[in-house]
């Protein structure tokens, strides 16, 4: 059987490129078109996929063929220093992989941001695409039953995104370093990526969870230990120490407690920190934790609706 390669967006600093992705024994292709029973069998087949460990993976870098093996999971990533100087903006870059004396490429993109000030980093589910989170069955349902076409996003989110995205630039080429950090599993990535493309969202490096094999996980979907979201925002800013970010997420898992910690940790890297209320009433604990992070001179707003957001990035000059 022929394995099947798939890429995902990689980012770059000044010294480094990281780019990634998995080989598959047996992969689903996600019919973006299809409704009802027929959308929740693509959905589920996409939790059941057959990675493929230890298989060999080339990453053709200039002049240069780079060598590695995919993890247990079939996972692969490439962290190698930059040799020379790199352009700005999103750039390709090319893996391939070898079956039956044949070479299987593909072209992913990756980004090295253009100097700036700011990074944007952003939860998805719940902040900017409408879940149900806190209800179990009703987020299963419209995971299930709703194809990405009929997904709902929350009012003005695109323009507060686009706003951020463009902050402090003068030149529409050029754009803020976006990152989309979730717990959802590398299986919705295609899903993520199509969303975001029809709503016209910001490009930005996706980062997710351990891909899943079986239709056990899919039920435990974007739940458990969210430890992995706070090491891979952490990640992010050691890899662009010298911008100034902005933290969006909302009140519906872990997102306060995780951005307080990252402010703990990085007092003076983090501008704002944004949390959509997902409930009739805001919460007391989420509350209590934005106050502390104000304390830490963090600009702070807990909305409802992302006019609020937006009125309150500019009251504090971040976008106009």
């Amino acid at each position: 059987m022929k394995p099947i390669l798939q890429l995902y967006r990689g980012y770059a600093n000044e010294q480094e490129l990281i780019v990634m992705g998995h080989v598959f024994k047996k992969g689903y292709d996600y019919d973006f078109q299809k409704k009802s029973f027929k959308n929740a069998t693509s959905i589920v087949n996409l939790f059941q996929v057959k990675t493929i460990k230890n298989f060999d993976v080339y990453l053709k870098y200039g002049d240069s063929t780079i060598h590695t093996k995919t993890l247990d999971d079939g996972y692969f990533n490439f962290c190698i220093p930059l040799e020379k100087e790199f352009g700005f903006g999103w750039m390709e870059y090319e893996v391939s992989i070898k079956h039956a004396n044949q070479n299987i490429s593909s072209t992913g993109s990756f980004i090295r941001p253009h100097k700036g000030n700011l990074g944007i980093i952003s939860d998805i589910d719940d902040t900017f695409l409408v879940s149900h989170t806190n209800n179990f069955f009703r987020k299963i349902y419209i995971l299930l039953f709703r194809n990405v076409n009929k997904r709902k996003i929350f009012k003005d989110v695109v323009p507060h995104y686009q706003a951020l995205s463009s902050a402090g630039r003068n030149n529409n080429d050029e754009q803020n370093a976006f990152f989309y950090i979730s717990s959802s599993e590398w299986n919705l990535y295609r899903f993520i990526v199509k969303f975001t493309k029809i709503h016209q969202l910001p490009r930005a490096v996706i980062l997710l969870k351990d891909i899943k094999t079986g239709l056990a996980d899919f039920f435990m979907s974007g739940r458990g230990d969210h430890n992995h979201k706070f090491e891979k925002i952490k990640h992010v800013l050691e890899f662009y120490p010298n911008l100034k970010y902005v933290l969006l997420g909302d009140d519906s898992q872990h997102d306060p407690m995780l951005y307080e910690r990252i402010c703990k940790i990085f007092p003076v890297t983090v501008k704002a920190v944004y949390i959509r209320q997902t409930g009739q009433n805001q919460k007391e604990t989420t509350r209590s934790i934005l106050k502390n992070l104000e304390n830490l001179e963090v600009s702070v707003c807990y909305f409802k609706d992302s006019s609020e957001a937006i009125m309150h990035s500019k009251s504090i000059g971040l976008i106009l």
